[in-house]
């Protein structure tokens, strides 16, 4: 019993890695889409970065 339950928990664990990991490259991509349409529509007045930092 004790090994079946841990094969289970550790299914578990890797479905709930695979899960977060999946989602962190959607945001990545979110991001990274973001920036890049920040950079092309950057004001052509003075040159300058659309963000701050």
């Amino acid at each position: 019993m004790v090994p079946l339950l841990l094969v289970l928990l550790l299914a578990l664990i890797l479905f709930g890695a695979g899960f977060a990991l999946k989602v962190l490259w959607w945001v990545a991509i979110a991001v990274l889409v973001i920036w890049l349409l920040g950079f092309v529509a950057r004001p052509r007045t003075g040159g300058g970065r659309w963000y701050r930092w």
